[in-house]
């Protein structure tokens, strides 16, 4: 079996790596030159735990290759995914241009019959277009090959992808043939031997499942802020609460955690494209508005704490940053928190010095020298007015303390992510703020 996967993205390079390792013929495409080359060379665009080996190891073994010809990759491939951007407009609605014209492009050059899959998080009806694409494009070259068209949404977690797609629980595919579901059964086989299944239904719904998924998961997270902020006006602790809640079968404890917000590369994107999607539609989704306000507002409340602490002129102070990624185990810093806080403070006059164990060679991408990078943890320390805790990466969780307090001009920790324990801290003798935990404690 051969597949070509058009978009050498997040999604497109974990997708093609896993399909390689399993024995199937991989060819990763992307327009993007110096990105090819890099990627013959080993280098990769993203950082995934566990990736690197998988594209080494099928790269040498012949199973996985790169190009930037889509004309000559597509030629003979039995599934061919569009793994392509789809960037939120200025209205939150999802960009096809850069699908739509992978699928003119494959349509301009297939020689053969094919399953056409959209990876790519798109919205309800894009399987359409693209089918209309192709159709266009064959139907320019007096070709009669005959196609079909699938969606295969991805449920990848940022910093676990490769368990997620070697072991999933589910896989999701929207077809409209029973060829293509043969051809797509044959193709995930290999991943289901855990006995988690492929789900076939039709193509809207799959599209559907993919945005229904993310904007469930963002509603939990917004709906525990919003719990964790009262909690904090009432006196009541979060993390007891959400013990409390998450016992509840019907409830569970995943995602149920306060923190300063989501941010990456799908729940805003996704949050906003389906109320869009809805309002084109003629329909108001008030939950998901309010879980988007709710997300936004909450990027604001480490900043807001900052300020009840040191007054609203942060002049002359200088703040600790540990953790700029969005989460832990990925370099990610699309809407991430960190960018939020960082443009507060530097408005505010304050400086901040971040360090995190992966992302500082992307937060130089996008904010250049805004801050100062830290060699390490406590060399973001030194001097600081109080640290910031925005990543709850695990090298974070257990630092030495007494290291902090001698190393910081003011022993004061603002834990967005609740992974420090209130009462110790205190005891010896740290100003101590976290979500949702009532009013600040004081030795």
């Amino acid at each position: 079996m051969k597949v070509a996967v058009v978009g050498t993205g997040y999604v497109g390079l974990v997708t093609g790596a896993c399909l390689a390792d399993v024995g199937i013929d991989v060819v990763c495409i992307d327009v993007n030159a110096e990105k090819i080359e890099n990627l013959k060379k080993g280098i990769l665009p993203i950082y995934e735990p566990g990736l690197e080996a998988i594209v080494e190891r099928n790269t040498r073994k012949g199973r996985l290759s790169f190009s930037t010809n889509l004309a000559e990759s597509i030629k003979g491939a039995d599934v061919a995914f569009i793994a392509v951007g789809t960037p939120p407009g200025e209205d939150g609605s999802a960009d096809l241009k850069y699908v739509l014209t992978v699928a003119k492009e494959i349509g301009e050059n297939m020689n053969d019959y094919g399953v056409i899959v959209t990876k790519s998080t798109v919205p309800v009806g894009t399987a359409i277009k693209v089918k209309k694409a192709i159709a266009d494009a064959l139907a320019a070259r007096n070709s009669e090959i005959a196609f079909d068209v699938a969606s295969n949404p991805e449920f990848l977690k940022e910093g676990a992808a490769i368990q997620d797609f070697m072991k999933p629980d589910r896989i999701v595919v929207g077809i409209e043939s029973e060829r293509a579901r043969d051809i797509m059964d044959r193709l995930y086989k290999p991943f289901v031997l855990n006995g988690h299944p492929v789900i076939f239904m039709d193509i809207p719904s799959a599209e559907m499942t993919k945005y229904a998924a993310n904007a469930m998961l963002a509603t939990k997270i917004s709906f525990m802020n919003d719990i964790a902020n009262l909690c904090e006006i009432v006196g009541a602790d979060v993390n007891l609460v959400r013990k409390g809640i998450g016992s509840d079968t019907r409830i569970g404890t995943k995602f149920i955690y306060p923190g300063i917000g989501y941010g990456g590369s799908c729940f805003p994107k996704d949050v906003k494209a389906l109320v869009r999607t809805a309002r084109e539609n003629g329909y108001e989704m008030r939950i998901l508005q309010s879980v988007e306000d709710v997300n936004e507002d909450q990027k604001s409340v480490l900043f807001n704490k900052i300020v009840r602490r040191f007054g609203a002129d942060l002049s002359g102070k200088r703040f600790a940053m540990w953790g700029l990624s969005f989460k832990p185990n990925t370099d990610d810093m699309r809407e991430a928190p960190s960018l939020v806080l960082i443009d507060k403070i530097k408005a505010a006059g304050g400086t901040v010095v971040a360090y995190d164990p992966v992302a500082m060679k992307e937060a130089r991408h996008i904010i250049a020298d805004a801050i100062d990078y830290a060699k390490d943890e406590y060399d973001a320390l030194i001097d600081a007015d109080a640290l910031l805790l925005v990543t709850e990466w695990a090298e974070f969780r257990s630092p030495n303390f007494k290291i902090l307090k001698k190393l910081l001009k003011q022993p004061i920790i603002i834990d967005g992510r609740n992974i420090y324990d209130r009462q110790e801290l205190v005891e010896q003798g740290f100003e101590y703020d976290g979500i949702g935990l009532g009013e600040p404690k004081t030795a």
